[in-house]
């Protein structure tokens, strides 16, 4: 009878256990981003139905094991274990359940924390069938764990696997959200880079047709008219007609000019690439600069790099860039100031090529024109030195730009990709 009774009571109990079990497994409520609260609350629902003083949900990687969730506060901070000589790192080698009545009667299981006895430790076990972490439940006191008991473990602990697989899996794709969005807006601006050049390009081409047959309109009757005041100045006596002769031969020079850099700008730049030696070409050009009359009175320092940097370019056409930038550099100073020409390699795909005088700072609203066509500051300029100078670097594929202030004068830096065909981006490039 009293066996009987026993038993029944026994039958209640696990009925009673059963339906907390799974009202607590109906309460969980898993939501991304929400890990550490939902296993705190599968870390809790363990301690409350199996009856013991403690458990924890631990995470286990490279020989450690990291408590993600207690039923217990545990302090600040990240609590994390050696595996080694542990209850779980056992149960993490065996991959099975651990179930030890007294650890201190069994120290071949593993040490258990101080103050502890009883211990039960289920494995976190994924799709995959890797064993990812452990549920571990400790007890004051020596306990036997029943199967039932084990088996409501279990049934947590596949809850417990299950929510920190998701959180992972949608952690990755998180972050290969985030890769692929940063590789399509990078693949974005590369295609409207390449779009806008393509548009400028047209635009150019069109412009360039235009122009050369504006040039060959002007140029026809501009020839004749040359014609006629150097005959006429050649059979007029009068000073005074001399000096009006002059001056519109002076005048129709000047035209003729601005027709050629017209041209020179509109038409795409056709590049004959050889590589060259930064330094040894810089050093040669040097003579040929100091003999401009801008350049004379004028003291040009050349800082060589310390390495021997080359550049794949059209020689003739870069000779033009450096000439123009360093005209203009010698005219915005008085005689016997310094002009500083510079190569810096610090860069491992690029080589900056920087010229430096300490003139009078640029304004701020005429710096952001200075490469815009026909935008000139001198009386008798035709606005497209520059411009010409910005389209031959951009065809080698290179950058510059112009810094201006108080402190250190203008800069004009030109920045050239290292000699690698694959590399070279022109404008207008043909074999």
């Amino acid at each position: 009878m009293i066996k009987a009774l026993d038993n029944k009571n026994l039958q209640i109990q696990m009925w009673q256990r059963e339906r907390r079990a799974i009202a607590l497994l109906s309460s969980l409520n898993y939501r991304t981003g929400e890990l550490t609260s939902y296993l705190h609350d599968i870390a809790c629902g363990v301690s409350e139905l199996l009856e013991v003083d403690w458990s924890v949900v631990t995470l286990c990687q490279q020989g450690f094991e990291r408590v993600l969730a207690s039923s217990i506060d545990m302090g600040e901070g990240e609590h994390i274990y050696s595996l080694h000589g542990s209850l779980t790192g056992t149960v993490i080698e065996s991959g099975h359940s651990l179930v030890v009545e007294d650890a201190n009667q069994h120290p071949e299981y593993g040490q258990a924390p101080e103050g502890y006895c009883a211990y039960l430790g289920i494995p976190l076990r994924i799709a995959t069938g890797e064993v990812i972490g452990t549920i571990c439940s400790f007890h004051h006191q020596p306990r036997e764990f029943s199967q039932e008991e084990i088996q409501l473990g279990e049934l947590f602990a596949e809850r417990a696997a299950t929510a920190i697989y998701n959180y992972h899996l949608y952690q990755q794709q998180c972050q290969f959200n985030h890769i692929l969005e940063a590789e399509v807006e990078k693949r974005t601006a590369q295609l409207q880079a390449a779009q806008a050049r393509l548009v400028e390009q047209e635009r150019l081409a069109a412009i360039g047709e235009f122009a050369a047959m504006i040039v060959h309109e002007i140029r026809n009757p501009l020839t004749t008219m040359n014609m006629g005041l150097k005959y006429a100045k050649k059979n007029l006596v009068t000073e005074a007609a001399q000096e009006r002769l002059s001056l519109a031969l002076s005048e129709a020079s000047r035209l003729e000019n601005l027709l050629s850099e017209i041209l020179l700008y509109a038409k795409p730049q056709v590049l004959q690439l050889c590589e060259l030696d930064v330094n040894e070409f810089i050093s040669e050009l040097l003579m040929a600069i100091c003999e401009m009359p801008e350049a004379l009175s004028r003291q040009i320092e050349f800082i060589p790099a310390l390495s021997t940097p080359h550049i794949l370019v059209d020689k003739d056409k870069l000779k033009q860039v450096f000439i123009n930038i360093v005209r203009n550099a010698c005219e915005a100073v008085l005689p016997g100031d310094v002009i500083k020409w510079e190569v810096d390699t610090s860069s491992q795909d690029q080589v900056c090529i920087n010229v430096c005088n300490g003139g009078e700072p640029i304004p701020p609203e005429v710096l952001s024109k200075l490469t815009q066509p026909f935008f000139s500051t001198k009386p008798n300029g035709t606005g497209l030195g520059l411009a010409i100078t910005k389209r031959i670097v951009n065809a080698h594929g290179g950058e510059l730009s112009i810094h201006s202030d108080t402190t250190s004068g203008t800069t004009v830096n030109v920045q050239l990709p290292v000699a690698n065909l694959g590399d070279i981006v022109t404008d207008g490039l043909k074999s």
